[in-house]
């Protein structure tokens, strides 16, 4: 009866309508936005197959939101318009438009942020990263190219291939810092790609790729250079760049 041409798309009335008619708790902004993420061809029309992907979660969980959260407003305005944010609110949206590429994943994120689990995991390294870098050059009384005191590369969190056996090193050379410029660069990129990226994606996520990044890098030199010691969180921080690069791109 909506698509007597058996087309496979109806027009966006109809469709209110129908959502309207089955009292489906969606407020006008969020019926927009399904809308939206439904529509199939040029004309706007409501695709049938795109509606039932997106119930069925293969495109998105944005549907499954909307029905959830049904009986809060979600406001239409475009978030660069809110006034009056607080401090934190403005970093979370900040955030939203440097990770999220779709102005609709903005809004969602921005509205349905919550603090708690809060992004801990890239400041504890970054964090341990300086307490352990302060606590070698107070040691071996140098700030700079650290890795040319004999000392320095007797730490037991230097990785080096001729001690693969000891298998933490694979990861635990990402606290040592050949000097402040390197420890400041990977720093800073932590603090301003992992955080963010953490605060998108959860702890989990992002714990998992930069950990996977600092043990690429390990296993590439212990493949390449059999010699060479290793230091540096420059493997996990390429890995964040990596993952904020279609971001970048969009």
């Amino acid at each position: 009866q909506l698509d007597p041409e058996n087309t496979g798309f109806i027009g966006v009335e109809t469709f209110a309508s129908l959502v309207h008619s089955h009292e489906l708790p969606l407020d006008p902004a969020k019926l927009d936005m399904l809308v939206a993420l439904a529509q199939g061809n040029d004309e706007g029309q409501v695709c049938y197959q795109e509606l039932v992907d997106l119930i069925s979660s293969k495109r998105s969980s944005s549907f499954k939101r909307a029905i959830a959260n049904g009986q809060r407003a979600l406001p239409r305005d475009v978030l660069l318009d809110e006034t009056g944010l607080g401090f934190y609110k403005r970093f979370v949206r900040y955030v939203a438009y440097e990770i999220l590429p779709c102005e609709m994943d903005r809004r969602w994120y921005f509205y349905q942020h919550r603090t708690c689990p809060p992004p801990v995991f890239m400041a504890a390294v970054t964090l341990t990263q300086i307490i352990v870098f302060l606590c070698y050059g107070a040691r071996l009384n140098k700030w700079v190219l650290q890795t040319y005191h004999p000392e320095y590369m007797k730490s037991p969190l230097v990785y080096h291939p001729g001690h693969r056996a000891r298998a933490w090193r694979f990861l635990t050379y990402m606290f040592m810092h050949v000097g402040l410029e390197q420890l400041g660069f990977n720093a800073l990129l932590q603090l301003m790609i992992g955080v963010p990226l953490e605060m998108v994606h959860g702890i989990l996520r992002i714990s998992f790729l930069y950990l996977a990044g600092v043990l690429a890098g390990s296993l590439t030199v212990s493949i390449t250079d059999m010699r060479a010691p290793l230091v540096g969180g420059s493997g996990g921080v390429y890995a964040l760049c990596s993952a904020h690069l279609a971001n970048v791109v969009m």
